[in-house]
């Protein structure tokens, strides 16, 4: 089991947040899931209502995948959820820096 919450945390610390989208779905049940939306001008204490929305356990094992989203930093960064064979995690990623024979040198 995993804490919604404290990964988020976990995967902002350092960084500044510029918006975030996150979902939840039991992959064993069939019922709607969750949504946790974090807008572009957010305050402090929308900022701090969507950390707050993110505090649950999920099963991060085997399984599908439960939890879903995108963070977006004021870096041009971004992170998303990867998922393979009953595992998860966040992962950060970096725009590649464009090949110079693409910028017409």
């Amino acid at each position: 089991m995993a804490n919604a919450k404290e990964e988020f945390l976990s995967m902002v610390k350092n960084q500044s947040v510029l918006c975030a989208e996150i979902s939840y779905q039991d992959c064993w049940q069939h019922e709607p899931g969750s949504k946790h939306s974090l807008p572009v001008t957010y305050t402090e204490e929308e900022y701090n209502a969507f950390i707050e929305s993110l505090d649950f356990e999920y099963d991060d094992g085997y399984g599908g995948q439960e939890l879903f989203g995108t963070i977006w930093y004021t870096d041009g960064t971004w992170a998303d959820r990867g998922e393979y064979d009953g595992s998860e995690w966040w992962q950060h990623h970096i725009c590649p820096v464009v090949p110079k024979s693409l910028l017409g040198f």
